[in-house]
């Protein structure tokens, strides 16, 4: 159970998720898989078709783009949240730098989320219209 509310915690954290609900959150955290990888394991590949959304829970990895390492990532950081809404390709590798603990939530899940929920499914566009407008403040500084 701590585990799961640890889960929901860092869930809550992700911008795209922003607007939604405790109990959503923990339906999220539900549906989400706890996954361990060893140092070296290629997370996602640039360029590949995105299928997934990862938390990271513990340990680090490395983003690469086009050859070049652009980041090191750790606890709390996530990626691959567009990918719950569309296939579009990667635009970087993440590869497991050391021993880590994911969570792992797959486009199929979260798609039965949004088909379950229309609450769910507006909650994720007011989710959506915050990130974008936190980019767009970004890029006009």
């Amino acid at each position: 159970m701590a585990r799961r509310d640890a889960s929901t915690a860092l869930l809550a954290q992700v911008p795209l998720f922003s607007a939604c609900s405790k109990k959503e959150l923990q339906t999220l955290a539900k549906r989400a898989e706890e996954r361990t990888v060893a140092a070296g394991t290629v997370l996602v590949r640039e360029g590949a078709a995105g299928d997934a959304f990862y938390v990271i829970v513990s340990g680090q990895a490395e983003v690469d783009r086009s050859g070049n390492v652009v980041a090191t990532i750790g606890p709390g950081t996530f990626f691959g949240d567009l990918a719950l809404l569309d296939k579009a390709p990667r635009n970087a590798t993440v590869t497991a730098k050391t021993d880590m603990e994911l969570i792992v939530l797959g486009q199929r899940e979260f798609s039965q989320m949004i088909d379950d929920s229309s609450a769910f499914a507006r909650n994720l566009l007011v989710g959506l219209a915050h990130r974008l407008r936190e980019m767009d403040a970004q890029t006009r500084r």
